[in-house]
């Protein structure tokens, strides 16, 4: 099995949404294609991705460093055992020449790659990706299921009392039971207001999570710390700067109930410092880091099996991204949940369109591959930037 060429194209997100530090307005996505020359019913088989949401399109780098380095490698040096394409030797390649350090410059454009490798193994190998994950990591067949939340709760420009009611009741109604809001946008007080009017729709205080993707200073974290505590919400996710180590445990020793971070950790050591000098709690804390922006699949894996090894259980983890990457390793790793962006980033959130949320629970994709072909709109993008190949 062998690569044949590989494509990066920039699309607009098209989003209106803020949250507490910027809006999704100007946001772009790079979509890869990864031709191979193996062929599966007739047609070859063509691996996708997207680098996730929240980060820009990084294509620049991709076609300056990675993607000439991987085609330049000799084929037999990216191939496993069994003749089929082996993405941690691809990783390997892509980062020869790369200086240890600034790994945000490198993962996500690298990671989106190696994602893209994952979904042409799995198809030419006639396998969900969360099968042949769970084969790899786990020797277990994947998950039939698994929990899914919703990541809300959004800033809108025209953001009005109430409009947390209408979008959770929604969610409510198409299945979910476990919700996300943001806060950091408005006052304290605003805020405050939010959440509870949030609960007097949810109830039970562990069906909802507040994110304020790193916008306190430690002083702002812990008055809000202060003001959640009493409500004993599922997780406060994100407080400080994903890097201020030292805020990010001031936080944890003053809140009690749980804390969640990692969407903006891209290496494993970036994760490792978390866990070491961040103040995060094994049995109490969760860990969310983004697949193709941490180096990838494999990355992610392999991480979340070490972490295993020191007392973080699967369940800790929900990856960040609402996407069919993140349920990939989510039903794959039997880990803790999934994310969801019902109706929000256009094409690029959400599942595949005969996906079905109940009582909380998201089956598993079965398509071979990532399961991208699921997804009509999302899909057709792909298929434009690998229109000649087809």
């Amino acid at each position: 099995m062998r690569v044949l060429d590989v494509r990066e194209a920039a699309l607009p997100m098209r989003s209106d949404l803020r949250n507490s530090v910027f809006s999704f307005a100007e946001m772009t996505v790079s979509i890869v294609a990864v031709l191979t020359d193996r062929i599966v019913e007739g047609a070859p088989v063509i691996g996708y991705a997207f680098n996730s949401i929240g980060r820009y399109a990084c294509g620049e780098p991709m076609r300056a460093r990675f993607i000439p380095r991987l085609m330049q490698s000799s084929p037999e040096a990216l191939l496993d055992r069994d003749c089929f394409l082996d993405p941690s030797k691809a990783l390997q390649c892509m980062l020869v020449g790369e200086k240890p350090g600034g790994d945000a410059a490198r993962s996500v454009p690298v990671g989106t790659i190696e994602t893209a490798l994952w979904d042409a193994v799995a198809k030419a190998r006639r396998l969900p990706l969360a099968e042949l994950v769970s084969q790899s990591w786990r020797q277990r067949p994947m998950e039939a299921r698994v929990p899914c939340y919703v990541g809300g709760g959004w800033y809108r420009p025209d953001s009005k009392p109430g409009d947390v009611t209408e979008e959770l009741q929604r969610h409510l109604d198409a299945g979910y039971t476990h919700m996300k809001i943001k806060v950091g946008g408005l006052s304290l007080a605003e805020d405050i207001g939010r959440v509870e009017e949030a609960l007097k729709l949810l109830g039970d205080p562990r069906q909802l999570s507040v994110d304020a993707n790193g916008r306190f200073s430690t002083k702002e974290a812990l008055d809000y710390a202060r003001a959640l505590a009493p409500f004993k919400l599922r997780w406060f996710e994100e407080p400080c700067h994903p890097n201020d180590f030292e805020a990010s445990a001031a936080v944890a020793e003053a809140y009690s109930e749980a804390l969640a971070t990692g969407e903006n950790l891209f290496s494993s050591q970036d994760v490792w410092n978390q866990v070491r000098f961040g103040g995060w709690r094994k049995g109490r804390d969760y860990l969310q880091m983004d697949p193709p922006q941490i180096y990838g699949i494999g990355t992610y894996a392999d991480l979340v099996k070490e972490l295993a090894t020191h007392g973080w259980d699967y369940c800790r983890h929900f990856p960040h991204g609402g996407n069919q990457m993140s349920l990939a390793l989510v039903a794959g790793l039997g880990l803790g949940g999934c994310e969801a962006y019902p109706g929000f980033f256009g094409a690029f959130g959400g599942y595949a369109d005969d996906c079905h949320v109940s009582g909380g629970w998201m089956p598993a994709p079965q398509r071979p591959g990532i399961g991208f072909e699921g997804q009509s709109r999302l899909h057709a993008l792909m298929r434009e930037v690998a229109v000649d190949w087809i």
